[in-house]
């Protein structure tokens, strides 16, 4: 059972490592503001839950009852990102692990799991020896570029309009109506700025470059 001390103790560090995670791995990568309010306050909450289910004698249905409540829960918004569904389910996991631990194991054993899953996070986000390729698709209007023959024409045009390190290049729906094409392009820069990693930028040119996300 938890005193006040221990309760306020275990809270801190939880919200010490929670914020180290999204602070300093998720934050850099992806600036999401509603992102980074979800997951501090889907963290915070779950730990004081547990803390109360390690606390206070539950039956088993009225324990299953209390996490139930969160199943109910929609968000009308973009589906979320597989990368920021991680991190929500990893600060969901960390309060659920470090009160546990706290109220079996001790602080040694929440300062190796925690220590372990910040390093793991960190080392993931850097690349970890991983070489990884982008993508980004295109709406392309230089429709006669597209022919096989002028595939060296149609990337050197694209490297030099968006600044990016294309490698290869994929021909998707072509629309001669409206003299486009989408073409989805491949390059390797992993800190690139600037462009979203979620594959849907694309590049319309009447006169000007004009770019819209």
């Amino acid at each position: 059972m938890f005193t006040s001390t221990e309760l306020l103790l275990g809270f801190a560090a939880n919200l010490f490592v929670a914020l180290i995670i999204v602070r300093f791995i998720y934050y850099p990568v992806k600036q999401n503001k509603n992102y980074v309010f979800t997951f501090i306050a889907f963290n915070t909450i779950i730990y004081f839950v547990m803390s109360l289910l390690t606390t206070i004698e539950l039956s088993v249905g009225a324990g299953f009852g209390l996490f139930a409540i969160f199943s109910v829960l929609r968000y009308r918004t973009n589906p979320m990102p597989a990368r920021d569904m991680t991190y929500l389910f990893i600060l969901i996991g960390l309060p659920v692990i470090n009160s546990s631990l706290l109220a079996g194991a001790g602080w040694s054993a929440v300062l190796i799991a925690n220590t372990a899953v910040i390093t793991v996070l960190y080392l993931l986000e850097n690349g970890w020896g991983f070489h990884y390729e982008q993508s980004q698709r295109i709406t392309y209007e230089r429709i006669e570029l597209i022919k096989p023959e002028n595939y060296d024409l149609l990337l050197n045009d694209l490297c030099e309009r968006t600044g990016l390190p294309i490698k290869r290049i994929e021909i998707g729906n072509i629309n001669f109506l409206r003299d486009s094409a989408e073409i989805k392009v491949f390059y390797d820069d992993p800190a690139q700025r600037g462009w979203d990693r979620d594959d849907n930028v694309y590049l319309i040119e009447n006169e000007a470059t004009a770019v819209t996300s």
